[in-house]
């Protein structure tokens, strides 16, 4: 019997092009070759697909030298009409080959254009399966004001603030601070729809919120601004049930911030001091089942499909979620991988788990 035919897709046109390409070195290192055959896509930054090399070492994250995809003058050219699953690439020397029949594509991309349900609309086009999140999941875990719409709508609790479109701020932090009032400090201020902590900053005093706003609207033309939460933050990975079965929840992992002011990209990717990331973490059970309950709760209320990494505020008064990844960091040593394998589950596993679940979809 033919093995099914994986395209990993990875890079992209975001600003976490480096982090997905991280991504793609240890999913390309651990997917199982003995089950799958691999085509592996890479997404230039400016967003053209090209075949990439099926060599993870390529793309193993280096804080002194970032990973990426470079135009190497390919073009991948995805099926042609939907339900043909035919793919094919442009060599950069003009000639056309066949790459064959592929049943499902694996999109490792974080940010715009990859995790905001464009691509996944692409695909539900061309009538293609893929693994992770739908559209409307995507879209909504994407854009962090739309996010809180929904879990606030399902009763979820999450973390208190505003948001500010680009067409109503004027440039300063006047009517800034006069919406957040006496909101005590600290504030972060982040962009809607970024990940990775880019665009980021935590606010100590007035005199600095200027800054964290140019600093998040040079990422997007919305931000928001929210109160620091005081609590734990605790992690959770959510795995979608197969064929109708209930999602399913890995043992909660925790951020220890010992010197560092919050988990940031340095923290997260370039080993940073001053963080460590716990798996499982040190809970009482009434606190494991109450962000465990709580990411299941948040997971259905976006539609939530393939997986997803709910992260919370494990306050005095209970969990407050604060955002939902639907593509969360994938490496070997991220959160969601960890969560997995303290419960039991190993890499190579996990990423069979998501392109099959793809394929009981279909």
């Amino acid at each position: 019997m033919d093995k099914p035919v994986v395209a990993v897709l990875f890079g992209g046109r975001s600003s976490e092009h480096s982090i997905s390409s991280a991504t793609a070195a240890g999913v390309l290192e651990a997917i199982d070759r003995d089950r799958y055959r691999v085509i592996p896509v890479g997404v230039t930054r400016t967003g053209a697909f090209v075949l990439e090399a099926d060599d993870p070492a390529k793309f193993r994250l280096d804080p002194q030298h970032m990973p990426e995809v470079v135009d190497n003058g390919t073009r991948v050219l995805w099926p042609e009409a939907a339900g043909d699953r035919r793919m094919r690439v442009r060599t950069a020397e003009g000639a056309l080959e066949d790459l064959g029949a592929v049943d499902v594509v694996l999109p490792i991309l974080h940010g715009s254009h990859g995790e905001d349900g464009t691509i996944q609309g692409f695909f539900d086009t061309l009538e293609l399966p893929y693994a992770g999140g739908g559209v409307l999941d995507s879209a909504l875990c994407m854009d962090k004001h739309f996010m809180k719409v929904a879990l606030q709508a399902a009763g979820v609790p999450v973390s208190p603030g505003i948001t500010i479109r680009r067409a109503d701020w004027d440039g300063t932090a006047a009517s800034v601070l006069a919406a957040m009032g006496d909101t005590p400090l600290p504030w972060f201020v982040k962009p809607s729809r970024a990940g990775s902590s880019v665009g980021v900053s935590k606010v100590h005093t007035a005199d600095e919120l200027e800054e964290a706003l140019r600093i998040a609207f040079a990422e997007d033309d919305k931000v928001l601004v929210e109160r620091g939460v005081v609590g734990r933050e605790i992690e959770v990975g959510v795995l979608e049930g197969r064929s109708g079965a209930a999602a399913r929840v890995s043992l909660p992992g925790e951020i220890v911030l010992t010197t560092r002011e919050f988990y940031d990209f340095e923290g997260k990717y370039l080993g940073g001091d001053g963080v460590e990331v716990v798996c499982p973490a040190l809970l009482t059970d009434a606190e494991t089942e109450a962000v465990q309950q709580m990411a299941l709760r948040a997971f259905a209320a976006v539609d939530g499909r393939g997986l997803a990494r709910v992260d919370f505020f494990l306050t005095e008064d209970g969990p407050v979620v604060n955002e939902l990844n639907t593509m969360p960091g994938f490496t070997p040593i991220s959160m969601f991988p960890k969560c997995w394998i303290a419960s039991g589950m190993t890499y190579p596993e996990l990423i069979s788990e998501l392109i099959e679940t793809a394929l009981a979809r279909g």
